[in-house]
């Protein structure tokens, strides 16, 4: 318990303290502002080391391709692959929930970042706007597009069904896609105390090519992520 209060506070805090560090950074060029985001994904990973005792293990860093135009689609557990991921690949644009981009400082910057919002109650629709937006973004800054598929934090042994938007994504913009499951649930889980002197498994698996149909994509991907959950869970 007094690990878990420490933990917050620091984590947090911290947090804050880089956000605000990087609000000059909304006026300049936004490889600057990036730059904050990864530190606050070595900011995440101190914190758990220091006070939870927490490792990071990653695995199939080999699989990570080395071309544009690609994105991941990857489970959601916890506050921690939103952060941490942007360690591992380079500098992620993130598809996130509209309602993130109005929170004060933290919401300007997720903005200056190129972040792509999504109406929740619009995600299945066709929305041309929304993939064309897609398109530009990645093609101007040569960065990967990450989603998640499953459009909540589930606990870690949870396999609720993945939302049609993910498919679509996949059709819409022929990009290959890059499986991730991880098992930040096990430590930070999305309801209850959080965990130390664990281990937290990121696992990349090998890139699903263009080319099937939106139905056999889907189940694949399901499939693929929710076996290899079952192996690092």
């Amino acid at each position: 318990m007094v690990r878990e209060v420490i933990f917050k506070i620091f984590f947090y805090l911290g947090t804050f303290v880089i956000c605000l560090i990087f609000i000059p950074a909304l006026i300049l060029p936004r490889k600057i502002t990036l730059l904050g985001g990864r530190i606050l994904g070595y900011w995440i990973k101190i914190c758990l080391a220091l006070i939870l005792s927490v490792k990071i293990e990653v695995k199939g860093k080999e699989n990570i391709p080395t071309e544009s135009n690609y994105f991941i689609a990857c489970l959601h557990q916890s506050l921690f692959e939103t952060f941490y991921l942007q360690v591992i690949f380079n500098n992620p644009i993130f598809i996130l929930k509209k309602e993130l981009l109005k929170i004060p400082i933290f919401g300007w910057q997720l903005k200056k970042i190129g972040s792509i919002s999504i109406d929740r109650d619009r995600i299945n629709k066709e929305n041309l706007g929304f993939y064309n937006k897609i398109i530009n973004e990645t093609n101007l800054s040569k960065r990967p597009l990450i989603i998640f598929p499953q459009a909540t934090r589930t606990n870690v042994n949870e396999k609720i069904p993945f939302k049609k938007g993910v498919s679509k994504i996949y059709e819409k913009l022929n990009f290959f896609c890059l499986p991730v499951a991880l098992n930040s649930g096990y430590v930070w889980p999305k309801t209850g105390k959080l965990s130390s002197h664990k281990t937290i498994t990121i696992s990349i698996l090998k890139k699903i090519p263009v080319g099937l149909n939106s139905k056999d994509f889907h189940n694949k991907l399901e499939n693929e992520l929710y076996n290899e959950l079952e192996k690092i869970y």
